[in-house]
């Protein structure tokens, strides 16, 4: 069940419904069934490696404050990290593992191991991992007591808003919050207006924009070698706002959901790319993830409290483990080694480049000089995303070469740009859909709210004007129909 489908919008206004006018004691236990049933939509058998999870992190939780000595609790948590480790390592990386392995072996001249058994990634088993994972830390550490009820544990782990594609909760967040569901006030105007705006500018992101631009990066991605820099350049570019529209309008709709129930989830992007350097853009992407490897392998292993090349190797380590996590392909591992290149680049350049600025009194508080910060990010960040929209390290160097050799000026005068899976009727949809999307992360970057915030503090014929703007676009213009099949999120694979 995906957000966009048919089936979501007949399930969303149910469990909201009960959720209503059930006693306050039952509320937690009705999502947690509520929640249970959207993920095993998917695969019903997909419950048990959630449940799984959910019990080893509970009982983990449990011994924590029994355990003796810093040794017995060390041993706890080393546990319940080998243990949910383990299991997202067999689902997700035994093909990546094997495959390499008999690339090894072959090179040797022995003979390939054959593949005893196909294994299903279960859908979202990374973020629940991580989430069920940074429970058993923060107990660990004395930050949250341990959780005596274990289906409020469980809806922790398995709430259905930001189950398969986060944001990833922390437990003093999210846990705490269930702990008070039955406090919650049942209707509270503002607040459910504003969880289905997040839901409705969500799905305008997802229908309006990314389910369109898809178009133009499967077709050139999928046969790169036809095209020339011009359109591989645009067809990056594309894959830029496609993944941010993508993954954005999951996190916006999970988190407008939980809202309209009551509860508050995590930010997870800040316009991104105004981001002015690739640390930056890390402080506004996907922030959930970024602030989760910050805290729990990053600043575990030194973080910035050592020696500089031991900082160096905290920042690579931690950015491998961040390509690693998105998916089991060498692709995504050289998308995050250039991330972890780029913040060991800036640490090193940064004291030439402020000597530089100094000598040749370099105005950086200009628009021109902020312009020109942001312009190489993004540029930097565009490269790094043709690895990770490859299927392959030959297909992402292929694009590469093909950028810096294949010049077709011409294309741009010729009408074949419409000729990439949209046609001009198309491309001005998508170009006035951008134009919004635009406006409203200005919004956000010139007054630092989120469009709910903003338009409920507006008059109330330009906030209902915005609401069925958006609502008309999605009706209008969004990718469905009689024939669709919706489609999946692009996190959904991780």
């Amino acid at each position: 069940m995906v957000f966009n489908s048919y089936h979501f919008l007949i399930f969303f206004p149910i469990v909201i419904a009960v959720y209503f006018v059930i006693p306050r004691k039952l509320r937690y236990l009705w999502l947690l069934v509520a929640s249970y049933y959207f993920y095993m939509s998917w695969n019903p058998r997909y419950a048990v490696l959630i449940a799984l999870s959910t019990v080893i992190t509970f009982l983990s939780g449990l011994l924590l404050p029994r355990a003796r000595g810093t040794a017995a609790k060390k041993l706890v948590v080393a546990g319940s990290f080998l243990t949910n480790l383990g299991i997202l390592a067999f689902f997700k990386y035994f093909d990546f593992l094997l495959s390499n392995l008999n690339l090894l072996l072959t090179s040797v001249g022995i003979s390939a191991i054959q593949k005893p058994f196909d294994i299903i990634l279960p859908v979202g088993i990374s973020f629940y991992t991580f989430q069920a994972l940074s429970y058993t830390v923060d107990v660990y550490r004395g930050d949250i007591q341990p959780e005596k009820n274990f289906f409020r544990y469980a809806l922790f782990v398995s709430f259905f808003p930001q189950l398969v594609a986060g944001p990833i909760e922390r437990s003093k967040n999210l846990l705490s919050q269930v702990d008070r569901v039955e406090e919650f006030q049942l209707w509270d105007y503002e607040r459910i207006t504003r969880g289905a705006v997040l839901m409705l500018f969500g799905l305008f992101q997802k229908m309006v924009i990314a389910d369109r631009i898809s178009a133009v990066v499967d077709q050139v991605y999928n046969s790169y070698w036809m095209y020339g820099s011009i359109e591989l350049l645009l067809a990056t570019v594309c894959f830029s706002a496609q993944i941010y529209c993508d993954f954005g309008s999951y996190s916006l709709i999970a988190i407008g959901a939980a809202r309209v129930m009551g509860f508050d989830l995590m930010e997870n992007f800040n316009v991104p790319y105004a981001a002015r350097s690739i640390r930056e853009f890390w402080a506004r992407w996907h922030i959930s993830l970024s602030s989760w490897l910050k805290d729990y392998l990053y600043i575990p292993l030194g973080g910035n409290r050592c020696s500089r090349w031991k900082n160096y190797r905290n920042i690579m380590v931690t950015f491998l483990v961040s390509g690693l996590w998105h998916g089991a392909n060498w692709t995504f591992i050289v998308w995050g080694a250039l991330h972890g290149l780029y913040q060991i680049a800036g640490k090193i350049l940064g004291p030439a480049k402020e000597k530089f600025n100094r000598r040749f009194a370099v105005r950086t508080g200009t628009f021109s000089y902020r312009l020109g910060q942001r312009i190489v990010t993004f540029a930097l960040v565009n490269f790094a995303w043709i690895f990770f929209r490859a299927d392959t390290i030959r297909g992402a160097l292929g694009v590469v070469r093909r950028i810096f050799t294949s010049w077709d000026p011409w294309v741009l005068f010729d009408q074949s740009l419409y000729m990439l899976g949209l046609d001009q009727t198309e491309v001005h949809i998508l170009l006035a859909a951008l134009l919004l999307l635009f406006l409203a992360d200005l919004v956000r970057c010139k007054k630092g709210i989120t469009l709910d915030v903003f338009l409920e503090g507006e008059c109330l014929w330009f906030r209902w004007a915005c609401i069925f703007l958006l609502f008309y676009f999605i009706l209008i213009f969004g990718i469905y129909g009689p024939a669709f099949e919706a489609k999946q999120f692009i996190y959904f694979q991780f």
